[in-house]
């Protein structure tokens, strides 16, 4: 069995054939076009992208160089009142350059196109209906509003982006949510500058690069028209019929997983200078992160910390005992302004102060009180799963702080934002493939997120069934780990009666009364227990003299959550997880077994899925024992079709039925 890997996801499974690139020019909309009631390779898309170009071409400036140039232009019908939302459409551009202009970014020749009365009538964007805002320190956002838009409608519109940051290229996107007839995109790069060229999707497209003869007109230092003629390395990438990206069960992101192209910067050679490397490693900008002031700086403020910790740590000695003390202590007292980042906002002493800050404000505080108590301890940086999977290394790339803490050579991941959160339990959209970790020397390597240690929820059933076919009983479990964590993140703020509620309905429509739980939000290292008796009139099918019984009564897994006949995204389950259910069922009096369905001891691939189902008559009570794992937090997209055998045969298997005979 091949596991998935980022590599194997993000660069090798785009398939691309080169051949000569057609120029398409942007015909006139159609009535014919107007008409269309549907996308005829996908009936149900409720809007379609019928066009999109994107050209990115240099400029040059004789006082700054150089800089980039990236026009799109999009033309897309709407099918159905739930594509409208296609009309409103946002461009996020950066403005947090130390040294460089912020980014522009112009809307231009947006229209939208309507039938009426047989004739095309157009409405054009006016200046109501653009708006930019600042999204934070480093990013604001271009939006435009397009009018008069209904079903039926066909939108256009074009944006311009310049950039004096030529390091990385936009993203162009090959593949949306909803089908795209035709996409072109074409970079027109001096011979000075090397590009890295990514690929990422599942898409076929045709490419083509041509070395060419190029130039540029600028004004010199006496405001002189002039002409810069040099040779230029011309790309397109064209692709035809991209079929939306759709939702799967079981994805981290999907946007990881859409066709895209990347380019990055990899090296220049101008005339008569040396080449110079611009190729950034995570070392590179792990360093460039910790020398900021917002960073580094931020973690050298600790004095302020001296007297709370005095008081919370006295008289304990073992750094074991410290480190939960002090997790505890800061989880406790700060309160997370729910803003993402890594760079401090208004610094860890004032975020100290008023008990509120940050991702990094709170995380930076607990690494600076670990560190007085003697522990080592340095921040980790993350990608979110919302945030994707970093393609090349940039700071733009991590969005999330945590903690990590060493003990006797053991390594702790630590986040205080979060409520239930506490040793190597992180947030679950933190799970997200590799974090970097950062020395105090500036030295940085490479952390494993993904979880290797099953989380466990233990099931103890012990049931009665009566002649009626009503079943009685008592259900005892424990949840640990990130069951345990995701337990209490979902449920522990629901009260009692609700939840019940829920769960009842959960489990086929039980009756649940003498509800118990243990540890749902004390010490949470601690599994979460649960307890309660149950009655249910639906578990069993009384036919003659014969009752059935599905063997796992609630839990019977009754449909395959696999139903694809492929796939080509990856199967990500989060973390490893085992689920143990040990039930025992008294048969009613004046009844025998007649039939039991055989054991089964099923193992996928290399083991990485197993499931152990075992029954067995004693006396007056049937023992069933089931044991399922998942030992991989990821799978690949081509152990898809074993894995989706590999439910079927469980869900078969739990579907068959235990036949009592009345004696």
């Amino acid at each position: 069995m091949k596991l998935y890997s980022a590599k194997v996801a993000l660069f090798l499974l785009l398939m691309v054939s080169v051949v000569k690139a057609q120029e398409l020019k942007l015909v006139k909309v159609t009535i014919a076009e107007l008409e269309e009631k549907q996308y005829s390779k996908d009936t149900v898309a409720v809007a379609a992208i019928l066009y999109k170009k994107g050209r990115t071409f240099f400029t040059y400036n004789v006082k700054t160089g150089f800089a980039a140039n990236h026009e799109f232009t999009f033309r897309i019908k709407i099918y159905k009142k739930e594509g409208l939302h296609w009309a409103d459409f946002e461009v996020p551009y950066y403005i947090g350059y130390e040294k460089l202009k912020e980014d522009y970014l112009t809307f231009n020749d947006a229209v939208t196109y309507n039938l009426e009365g047989g004739t095309i009538v157009k409405t054009k964007l006016n200046n109501e209906g653009s708006f930019k805002t600042k999204v934070n320190e480093n990013w604001k956002k271009a939006s435009i509003s397009l009018p008069n838009v209904k079903a039926g409608s066909i939108i256009e519109f074009s944006y311009l982006l310049k950039s004096e940051n030529i390091v990385k290229f936009p993203v162009y996107d090959i593949q949306y949510t909803i089908p795209v007839k035709y996409s072109e995109y074409r970079t027109e790069v001096p011979e000075y500058y090397i590009y890295k060229t990514l690929l990422k999707g599942y898409v076929d497209v045709q490419s083509e690069s041509k070395y060419e003869n190029g130039s540029v007109n600028y004004n010199n230092e006496y405001n002189q028209s002039n002409t810069m003629r040099y040779k230029q390395i011309n790309n397109s990438y064209i692709a035809k019929d991209v079929p939306a990206i759709k939702e799967e069960e079981y994805v981290d992101n999907l946007k990881n997983y859409k066709a895209s192209i990347h380019n990055e910067l990899e090296r220049t050679r101008f005339p008569e200078s040396p080449v110079k490397d611009y190729t950034i490693t995570w070392e590179g900008v792990a360093k460039t992160i910790f020398e900021s002031k917002d960073f580094g700086e931020q973690l050298k403020v600790s004095s302020f910390l001296i007297n709370d910790l005095g008081l919370i740590l006295k008289d304990i000695d073992s750094k074991e005992e410290r480190l939960k003390v002090i997790f505890k202590f800061v989880q406790e007292k700060m309160n997370w302004n729910n803003e993402y980042g890594y760079y401090t906002d208004k610094g860890v002493l004032k975020a100290y102060a008023d008990r509120t800050g940050n991702v990094a404000e709170i995380n930076f505080i607990l690494i600076s009180m670990l560190r007085l108590a003697g522990i080592s301890a340095d921040p980790v940086l993350i990608s979110t799963i919302e945030h994707g999977v970093p393609v090349f290394p940039s700071r733009t790339d991590f969005n999330y702080v945590v903690a990590m803490a060493e003990i006797d050579d053991k390594q702790i991941l630590l986040d205080a934002t979060h409520n239930y959160t506490t040793q190597n339990i992180l947030p679950l959209n933190a799970l997200n493939w590799k974090g970097r970790l950062i020395k105090q020397d500036g030295t940085s390597n490479e952390i494993n997120l993904v979880p290797t240690v099953p989380s466990v929820v233990n099931y103890n059933l012990s049931a009665k069934v009566y002649a009626s076919g009503e079943i009685s009983g008592e259900i005892k479990s424990r949840k640990s780990n990130y069951e345990a964590y995701r337990f209490r993140d979902k449920y522990a703020g629901m009260n009692s009666d609700s939840y019940i509620e829920k769960l009842e309905h959960s489990y086929n429509g039980i009756e649940i009364s003498k509800y118990t739980i243990v540890n749902k939000n004390t010490d949470l290292l601690k599994p979460v227990d649960e307890s309660f008796a149950f009655k249910s009139t639906n578990q069993s099918e009384i036919i003659g003299e014969e009752i059935f019984l599905n063997p796992l009564l609630f839990f019977t897994l009754h449909k395959n959550p696999f139903v694809q006949d492929k796939r080509k995204m990856p199967i990500y389950f989060g973390y490893p997880i085992q689920n143990r259910y040990n039930i025992s069922i008294e048969i009613p009096e004046g009844y025998q077994v007649e039939s039991l369905p055989k054991g089964i001891n099923l193992s996928m691939g290399d083991g990485s899925f197993s499931f152990k189902y075992f029954l067995e008559k004693k006396e007056n009570r049937i023992q069933i024992v089931v044991q399922s794992e998942t030992k991989n937090a990821v799978v690949s997209a081509e152990d898809y079709l074993m894995l989706k055998d590999f439910y079927q045969q469980i869900m078969y298997k739990q579907k068959e039925k235990i036949v009592l005979k009345k004696i």
